[in-house]
């Protein structure tokens, strides 16, 4: 695995546009939430972080259905951030409708689309749409490897199960770059991973629970797949939840709350247990929950983009019914204090393991 310079990794922003409180408790609107993330995004993009991923959900507790619509108003109000998805379900989308929707986003912001494709951790958008569960499984595999040609903007020949075959097919618009960039979710299970490589799409590994060292296995087996079957090296990205204050105990106590009211809600729904302040504490401590003060923050992406080898860190700043103005609060601090230090740490985490290897040598 190369070395990855500290000054060249990506760090971004996921939402899922989660239904959302004002500061008095009282329920935001779908519509307010949607134009709240417009100015989230707006202020990731003066910042200078490198993006944002808007999720998909077809429930009453995410305000996003239609992730896409949301990204191409964010491209007319943005200059530099980068405008993904996360993910794009695509089990119940089709994907030529999906890539005309990303290059009208891609010409809106003058080259800034990307995709994340995935399978996403619901399931409603299946009877909603018309699909069977028990085709879980094919129409994810035939659909990306639709995507993944459809996303060369070359004339596709496809055939498959789960929808009528394509010959020479010319799809448009084309973009003015002849490429958008495409990522692949993937949840920890090795056949994702293997896919991903097999494809050569980069994989974003979503890591919600546990040390982040957990998945350097899987980052292991990709670069082998990668290899096995011929392709270039690939960058591998993580995707945490996480929330910024000026002092661990204010993050805590402010985030705890809404998250335990969003764990409660998919226990029940799952079959779960009530959601446990220590479990909770536990994560934000020693596992995948990225709460505290800038610098514990830090500390803990550093950690898991070297466990893993990433290149580039994507914090999901929502968790549960967060009020708009922590939001922004954990955004700035993110982009303005944890960035900083995370290069940092990982620049002197470098050296001294250059130092280690080769200081002995004068």
């Amino acid at each position: 695995m190369n070395a990855i310079n500290p000054a060249e990794i990506k760090f971004g922003l996921d939402t899922f546009g989660g239904m959302s409180v004002k500061t008095d408790g009282t329920p935001e609107t779908a519509a307010q939430v949607i134009r709240n993330i417009v100015e989230q995004a707006k202020l990731a993009d003066e910042l200078g972080l490198y993006g944002i991923n808007v999720g998909e959900h077809h429930r009453d507790d995410f305000a996003v259905s239609a992730p896409d619509t949301v990204l191409a108003g964010i491209a007319t109000v943005t200059k530099n951030l980068n405008l993904g998805t996360g993910v794009t379900v695509l089990s119940s989308e089709d994907p030529v409708r999906v890539y005309q929707r990303f290059a009208t986003i891609d010409a809106l912001s003058n080259g800034r689309a990307e995709i994340t494709a995935g399978r996403g951790s619901f399931t409603e958008s299946f009877p909603l749409f018309g699909y069977e569960l028990s085709d879980y499984n094919v129409l994810f595999e035939e659909k990306l490897e639709l995507l993944v040609e459809l996303f060369k903007e070359q004339p596709v020949t496809w055939h498959g199960t789960t929808r009528k075959s394509l010959t020479n097919q010319e799809v448009y618009p084309k973009t003015e770059s002849g490429a958008m960039k495409m990522r692949v979710g993937v949840g920890g299970s090795p056949e994702s991973v293997i896919r991903a490589a097999r494809l050569g799409i980069p994989m974003a590994l979503a890591i919600i629970g546990g040390d982040p060292a957990r998945f350097a296995p899987y980052a292991n087996l990709y670069h082998e797949a990668l290899e096995k079957f011929g392709k270039s090296s690939l960058p591998i990205s993580i995707h945490s939840p996480g929330h910024i204050a000026a002092t661990d105990a204010e993050a805590r106590e402010l985030v705890w709350p809404y998250y335990e009211k969003f764990i409660d809600r998919l226990g029940r729904e799952r079959g779960w247990g009530p959601a446990s302040k220590g479990h909770f504490i536990q994560e934000v401590e020693h596992g995948s929950l990225y709460v505290g003060s800038p610098d514990t923050v830090a500390k803990k992406i550093a950690h898991a983009i070297s466990s893993v080898g990433a290149s580039r860190f994507d914090m999901k700043y929502d968790n549960g019914p967060v009020p708009h103005e922590h939001l922004m609060t954990s955004i700035e601090l993110y982009a303005t204090e944890v960035v900083p230090r995370v290069r940092k740490l990982l620049g002197e985490e470098a050296t001294n393991v250059f130092d280690s290897a080769f200081g002995n040598l004068g």
